[in-house]
């Protein structure tokens, strides 16, 4: 593999949330495919894209949020081959019409909890005819569109899983190989991280100004704290529903944002060389990666934590001159740290969290690179950090379970509650 074959999966643009991005992309597809008035939008879904749909902000609607927002704006848009950045085409207009649709009681959402992976299956009545879409495993792979009564089934479009085989791949790749395909950069390759490390920090900036000033004139006798707030303020944007495009990382923007502004704002401080930086972030992308293959693209934990947080010291260590046994200690810190941070959807709340990974990240490295990591013997963490992540996958996928559909029953319930207000 190489970085620009992984850069192109795995280091993507999107604008806003990029769970309700896949319901708008499956809706306008759907929708495209007919014509006349629409009588009927049905959204099937997994769990965690509904619990990831539940209170976050979507882009260009005037602070709309929630799963039928997405749904009823998608289902009106006109051009779905922007897929995650199709909220770029949201009007007044378009907002007045979806407004009309959610008034009107035309759409339905159905979750499906037995269902372990992204899933999102749109159904569209319009002009007395019927199309579908489903996407499947990642947040743009559709793997069905067809259309009815009278229409035959349109091959599936999507992609092959490339995604999951590039996080597989990574998943068990040692250390020392990930750092030498992590120096193979291409002056493509430069540009598109070094892109993605300005919109994502453009965001960040952006969301400081939303931000209170008590929340910002807190003591600040460190950088640490500095970066964890620019983090804090591009990841609220982004849920607020901003218009703001960012750089995902492994499927998700909070990931992208947690993992790149601090080591943008590190690299200003410290004036340290460009190309050992961008080689740090390479390396820290592909473990981020890896640790997404043991969560999954959508997860009980909290991804930025635990994905792109371990992802975020690892390039941390390899900045500061570390080699394999930091990474791994670093890791191992992590996993003993932050594991169990659970994923209650996406929101604004979610600015908080990544504070608290940038946070442990930064005490992470440091006593790596002093020689000190959580050992083996101690809870979940394993004898290096390819273990831990294995461990850390465990807990969310298995462990986890019965907290995820906990998480779920009590949203559900609070939408119930404040529906019969």
């Amino acid at each position: 593999m190489r970085m620009d074959e992984y850069l192109e999966h795995e280091w993507k643009p999107a604008l806003g949330c990029t769970e309700p991005g896949a319901i708008a992309y499956a809706a306008a597809s759907a929708a495209s495919l007919l014509d006349g008035d629409i009588t009927s939008v049905e959204l099937l879904c997994d769990g965690r894209m509904y619990k990831n749909c539940y209170a976050v902000g979507i882009p260009n609607s005037g602070h709309r949020v929630g799963i039928l927002w997405a749904l009823g704006l998608g289902v009106l848009l006109p051009d779905p081959s922007a897929q995650l950045e199709i909220f770029e085409q949201v009007t007044q207009d378009i907002i007045d019409k979806a407004q009309l649709l959610i008034d009107g009681d035309l759409m339905k959402v159905e979750v499906d909890s037995s269902l372990t992976g992204l899933y999102v299956e749109v159904r569209v009545e319009r002009g007395g005819k019927w199309a579908r879409a489903v996407i499947s495993g990642e947040h743009t792979n559709m793997i069905r569109l067809e259309r009815g009564p009278d229409f035959k089934p349109i091959d599936s479009i999507g992609e092959s899983m490339e995604c999951d085989a590039i996080r597989e791949q990574l998943s068990g790749m040692p250390f020392d190989e990930m750092i030498s395909m992590a120096s193979s950069l291409t002056d493509g390759d430069v540009e598109k991280l070094r892109s993605g490390m300005d919109m994502n920090m453009a965001i960040s900036r952006h969301g400081l100004s939303l931000l209170p000033d008590d929340f910002l004139s807190l003591p600040q006798d460190d950088s640490m704290s500095s970066i964890s707030r620019m983090v804090c303020g591009g990841v609220y944007a982004r849920m607020w529903g901003e218009d703001f495009p960012v750089m995902t990382l492994a499927g998700s923007g909070n990931k992208g944002i947690t993992f790149s502004v601090p080591i943008y704002m590190i690299e200003k401080k410290d004036g340290l060389d460009p190309a050992r930086v961008e080689q740090a972030m390479a390396l820290g992308c592909l473990v981020t990666s890896a640790a997404t293959s043991h969560l999954g693209t959508l997860s009980a934990v909290c991804g930025a934590s635990n994905a792109a947080g371990i992802g975020l010291a690892t390039a941390l260590v390899r900045m500061q001159g570390g080699g394999v046994e930091e990474i791994s200690m670093a890791i191992n810190n992590m996993v003993g740290n932050v594991t169990g941070m659970i994923c209650d959807g996406a929101k604004i709340g979610c600015a908080l969290k990544t504070m608290t990974a940038v946070d442990a990240a930064f005490r992470a490295v440091s006593l790596a690179m002093s020689g000190l990591a959580i050992p083996v013997s101690d809870g979940i963490v394993g004898q290096d950090g390819l273990t831990s992540l294995k461990y850390l996958g465990r807990i969310a996928t298995r462990g986890m379970a019965s907290a995820d559909a906990e998480i779920l029953s009590i949203m559900q319930e609070k939408l119930k509650a404040k529906s019969s207000q």
